[in-house]
């Protein structure tokens, strides 16, 4: 084990407030959020088992050090349906979000946020059209 991966390597919590594994090395019951999203459960209100520590130079990490929080898996509970009207709600805000304000056309796809409006208004369809090809 590398040096930097032994100083994450903290199964017992004797550094760390709890316990703390580095990339990759974590039991295969303790998953992150997302990993639970993808298995179609949440985490139902159980306190962060673990964590997962790595270097990194992206996105500004303080020191260099990025965190992920652990889940237990078996006490992790089935995700809830989204209701018809949550569901009515997210379609008409994804149609605002593919609507031109400057023709009132569906682009068909969300619209650029440094231009505000279709890439046909901005630039013109002779700009447009050799794209479509």
């Amino acid at each position: 084990m590398s040096r930097i991966r032994a100083a994450f390597y903290d199964p017992t919590a004797a550094r760390h407030d709890i316990p703390t594994y580095p990339w990759r090395f974590a039991p295969t019951d303790l998953l992150t959020r997302r990993q639970l999203a993808e298995r179609g459960l949440r985490p139902g209100g159980q306190q962060v088992v673990a964590q997962v520590m790595w270097r990194s130079r992206r996105y500004n990490a303080p020191g260099g050090i990025r965190v992920a929080f652990l889940y237990d898996v078996r006490f992790a509970l089935p995700k809830r349906p989204a209701t018809p009207r949550q569901l009515a709600a997210l379609a008409k805000a994804n149609a605002a979000r593919r609507t031109c304000p400057d023709c009132r056309k569906d682009a068909g796809y969300v619209l650029p946020r440094h231009l505000g409006i279709c890439l046909i208004c901005a630039y013109g369809p002779e700009a447009v059209e050799p794209m479509a090809a």
